[in-house]
């Protein structure tokens, strides 16, 4: 499974970490706080992810958002909406990817996806995303780190700092 614009993963998964989640920090006092949905990439490569969520029309997933190393983007802009969110990430330029338990639907190229069941029947990928609960909080960030070297994938969850 890949992303469009960048490289299919090896077989090998490089060894990642799962999302961390860590609170947002206003970094000017005097800045109106901003509602959204962040992904920061902590890791020096090109990073593609999918987010899903539940609307009032039902599950959705959509993707690939491409974040460069050291940088954040915003998938969501305003306020959240849902309590919880559901990331999928895959590295590029190094193979590997973070993940989770939960099934949803991704595709190579650019996509949204209503709906996450049968998702081989209807062309799609089945991909794991890892559950995210922001506490119905309104906004939240994800940050991608490498694995640290003393352990398995770990995963945090923080608030938004407000």
């Amino acid at each position: 499974m890949g992303f469009a614009g960048g490289t299919r993963l090896r077989s090998t998964v490089a060894t990642l970490s799962l999302f961390l989640a860590v609170p947002m920090i206003a970094t000017v006092a005097a800045s109106p706080a901003h509602a959204d949905f962040r992904v920061c990439n902590a890791t020096q490569s090109l990073v593609g992810v999918g987010i899903g969520y539940r609307s009032k029309a039902g599950w959705i997933t959509e993707g690939w958002w491409h974040i460069e190393g050291s940088t954040c983007k915003t998938l969501i802009e305003g306020p959240l909406s849902s309590r919880f969110y559901y990331l999928y990430a895959e590295d590029a330029e190094r193979g590997g990817r973070w993940d989770g338990p939960i099934t949803m639907c991704v595709a190579e190229k650019e996509f949204k996806i209503a709906g996450v069941t049968d998702c081989v029947a209807r062309g799609f990928q089945r991909a794991g995303f890892q559950e995210y609960d922001t506490g119905e909080q309104a906004n939240w960030m994800v940050q991608l780190t490498d694995e640290p070297a003393t352990g398995g994938p770990t995963a945090a969850s923080g608030t938004n700092g407000q």
